[in-house]
């Protein structure tokens, strides 16, 4: 079956997930290829079986050679360990779950396999569309759209999981689509997040050489007063062709000076730190 065809009875099986983002009434039919509201307006599916949300251009800072690094990195293993807390906290119950910033796709791809659940109901979306690209190309199950965040094109309290691993917030939206009872997971960096990387590219002292992430827990906190913290800290060993991968996959190099750049690319580290923290809040 076609991926087009494939993605029309994904969404003719989920009537009501999504809401027209022009009016925010729900969709109510499937008709050939496009979604339709009862207000006359639609939204086609791609060749790629996905469905286009934005109503305006938004040019995305990850392009295909930074996307495609990070898909090595993160098939070799980067994320393996926040992938596998995610399915420790989701419960064994068949779930419906929205991955937030989802990029190419790799770590909701890891969590649906580790599953291992058919009754899964797994949505991701990015603002980038050659991200968003990518995700389909991995064999998931999973469903994929470009959206924007601060509009999400889902109706109200539909999910039962929502991942947010390394992607902005909009807790407004989360708490409207989070089903009660259900689980936001929402992973930040730590100050030793690929900190051999970071201390390599950045002289000691500058501006980038460190990173606090107290502003980011405190909002979250503010508005999820009774989460939960949880320190997630491992090393992952780097072979030294995927070297490359792991410079070019984080927006770190962006603020680097180019001389420093090629200097850390010939004297390359053999193990790079996962250092984050999942914050966990429940639906109401």
């Amino acid at each position: 079956m076609k991926k087009i065809d494939q993605a029309a009875a994904f969404l003719a099986a989920q009537p009501g997930l999504f809401r027209c983002p022009v009016c925010l009434t729900p969709y109510a039919a499937v008709v050939g290829h496009s979604l339709r509201c009862p207000n006359g307006h639609g939204v086609d599916l791609s060749k790629k079986g996905t469905l286009y949300f934005m109503q305006r251009a938004v040019a995305s800072e990850y392009d295909n050679a930074m996307l495609a690094a990070r898909r090595r990195m993160l098939q070799a293993g980067l994320f393996r360990g926040i992938t596998d807390e995610f399915v420790a906290h989701l419960p064994q119950t068949p779930q419906t779950i929205l991955d937030v910033g989802c990029g190419e796709g790799t770590p909701l791809a890891d969590v649906l396999r580790q599953r291992n659940n058919t009754e899964d109901v797994a949505i991701g979306f990015d603002l980038s569309k050659p991200g968003i690209n990518l995700a389909t190309q991995l064999a998931s199950g999973a469903f994929f759209c470009v959206a924007d965040l601060a509009q999400m094109p889902f109706a109200n309290q539909q999910f039962t999981a929502i991942l947010d691993l390394f992607s902005p917030s909009a807790y407004q939206e989360f708490n409207r689509v989070l089903a009660p009872g259900g689980q936001l997971l929402k992973v930040i960096p730590n100050a030793d997040y690929l900190i051999e990387l970071r201390q390599a590219i950045f002289p000691a002292g500058s501006t980038h050489a460190s990173y606090d992430n107290s502003n980011v827990l405190n909002l979250f906190q503010q508005h999820y007063p009774t989460a939960t913290t949880q320190r997630i800290r491992y090393q992952v060993p780097v072979p030294t062709e995927l070297f490359a991968d792991l410079m070019l996959m984080t927006p770190m190099h962006w603020g680097a000076d180019e001389s420093r750049l090629a200097e850390v690319r010939v004297n390359p580290f053999p193990a790079i730190t996962v250092d984050v923290t999942l914050l966990t809040a429940q639906g109401v």
